[in-house]
């Protein structure tokens, strides 16, 4: 099979599974992860034989996407923060505003030696984002799954960063030590919120990392809020990813428990998204 066969096999397979613009893009994906072609690579040699898996290969990841299945999965990784994360069905597909947290962080921390938490981490992207970013900083990350502590260990070893990683539960978390910044992006959607939710997220993407119970939304916030009140250090920080619909009651739940200068920020698509407080 030819780069140029496999690229017209990919469309031909792919047509309306989403918009023309969305396809070329998932292509152009395929063709530097699976075949380690990049988009000159793809103008200039259309006439290259690919290898003898790339049939079946092709044909594979034709259906896997025509069930819904996220592309990420389907390649094996995520681009975040401008360097290539794996991502498995164990771990939640990094996003673009998870990445704008992680600008917020290393803007309002210029210093040197922070002692940093990441909180429920998943992929380990946020952690070793920081751990990348800020001057000399300690960096731990815990996370509840013991298959999402694997992906995010291989990703540390792969970026070449240190991180310490922790089998603890959000909800009763350890280690208990001091930091000067906390983070985390916790499990926000309710379960009422499902239906609405595109199906290769809700089908295919870890529930425990998505969903919340109705009656009790802010259900993580409550155990991050008295956990960072005794962890972090007089004038740390505390970030979070938010649900849009609770902004006002996360700022609440943050004063209630001793926070000071609480902001809620909006994304890039002007939702509120991200609490900031600090401990005074």
């Amino acid at each position: 099979m030819k780069l140029k066969e496999a690229i017209e096999q990919l469309r031909s397979g792919l047509a309306g599974v989403a918009e023309p613009q969305e396809v070329q893009a998932m292509i152009r994906v395929i063709c530097e992860d699976v075949f380690n072609y990049d988009p000159v690579d793809v103008a200039l040699r259309q006439e290259s034989e690919l290898p003898e898996f790339a049939e079946e290969r092709v044909a594979d990841i034709i259906a896997r996407l025509r069930r819904h299945e996220p592309l990420q999965y389907v390649v094996g990784s995520a681009l975040f923060h401008g360097h290539k994360f794996k991502v498995t069905p164990a771990v939640l597909i990094p996003r673009p505003e998870t990445e704008q947290l992680v600008d917020l962080i290393i803007d309002e921390n210029t210093g040197s030696d922070l002692r940093v938490l990441d909180m429920g981490t998943g992929s380990g992207c946020i952690a070793i984002s920081l751990a990348r970013a800020l001057k000399f900083a300690q960096v731990d990350a815990l996370d509840v799954s013991r298959d999402a502590l694997a992906v995010a260990r291989e990703n540390a070893a792969n970026l070449k960063v240190k991180v310490r990683f922790f089998e603890s539960d959000m909800l009763a978390p350890q280690p208990a030590a001091p930091y000067d910044i906390i983070v985390s992006n916790p499990p926000y959607i309710c379960w009422s919120e499902r239906e609405a939710m595109e199906r290769n997220v809700k089908d295919y993407e870890p529930g425990q990392a998505l969903f919340v119970p109705d009656n009790d939304p802010l259900l993580f916030y409550k155990a991050i809020a008295r956990y960072a009140r005794e962890s972090l250090e007089k004038g740390g920080r505390l970030y979070l990813e938010i649900n849009q619909r609770f902004g006002a009651e996360v700022k609440r739940l943050l004063e209630d428990n001793g926070f000071d200068e609480v902001r809620i920020l909006d994304d890039s698509f002007g939702k509120p998204r991200f609490a900031i407080a600090e401990r005074s």
